[in-house]
């Protein structure tokens, strides 16, 4: 049996081997480094399925390194864990891109229950190829030509036909079913379970800063406009 592989990353080596000990036991292979920059160097070393940052740490704090590692993948699911529960921190983890963000001291069996949902969301959510010519995978936005396939965001008037833009995985989820109902409301639910896999406080905060990434990559465009319905989910309006 291949066991999932986690990379930890917590300064506190005591409880760094309590919960890696704990997730072992759980059938997941655990790699433990006690700061950033040892973080980063598993990380570029290993193979790993998920990560989990603490966030507060010596020589590289766990933003700084989430960064770096969702340059190199930005389909790298991730968890930060944090002595702080203040909002900033929280809305600064998910705009970097976290899956999601637990306040210690934790339950550890809530933490493994995270887990094992992220990955099997992670596994749901792998793209697949078209399954037909009908699927439509290339869109046209106002004046913004997308390729899906490439997740290639183009505006076509900019001053440099060569600027383009690479989206991640989840922006380009969220902008496709957006393109696929252009003009029309998509429920906030709607998009948290088919992007997300639940509907969460913490996914729901997770998708509007995803939501804020879309609106500044499409703004050269002033007839392109996506709208927050209160009480129901967004629209995305192409005049």
């Amino acid at each position: 049996m291949n066991l999932k592989q986690i990379l930890l990353v917590e300064d506190d080596q005591n409880f760094g081997d309590v919960l890696s000990a704990y997730l072992e036991l759980n059938e997941y292979e655990v790699t433990l480094a006690d700061d950033g920059i040892k973080g980063w160097n598993a990380f570029q070393n290993g193979k790993f399925d998920i990560c989990i940052l603490d966030v507060m740490m010596p020589e590289k704090d766990g933003f700084t390194l989430a960064r770096e590692i969702l340059e190199a993948d930005p389909s790298m699911p991730l968890i930060f864990l944090t002595a702080k529960s203040l909002k900033a921190d929280v809305l600064e983890g998910f705009r970097i891109g976290a899956d999601d963000y637990i306040t210690k001291p934790f339950n550890s069996e809530e933490l493994l229950l995270r887990i094992n949902a992220i990955l099997k969301r992670k596994s749901v959510n792998v793209p697949e190829k078209p399954a037909s010519k009908e699927v439509l995978r290339y869109y046209m936005i106002g004046d913004y030509h997308y390729d899906a396939d490439l997740r290639i965001l183009t505006f076509t008037k900019a001053k440099n036909p060569e600027e383009k833009v690479k989206l991640s995985p989840r922006e380009s989820a969220l902008l496709c079913l957006f393109a696929d109902n252009m003009n029309n409301v998509v429920a906030r639910a709607e998009a948290l379970i088919k992007i997300w896999g639940e509907d969460t406080y913490f996914t729901a905060r997770s998708m509007d800063v995803f939501v804020t990434k879309l609106r500044k990559l499409l703004k050269e465009d002033p007839n392109i406009e996506i709208v927050n319905i209160h009480g129901n989910g967004f629209q995305l309006r192409v005049l």
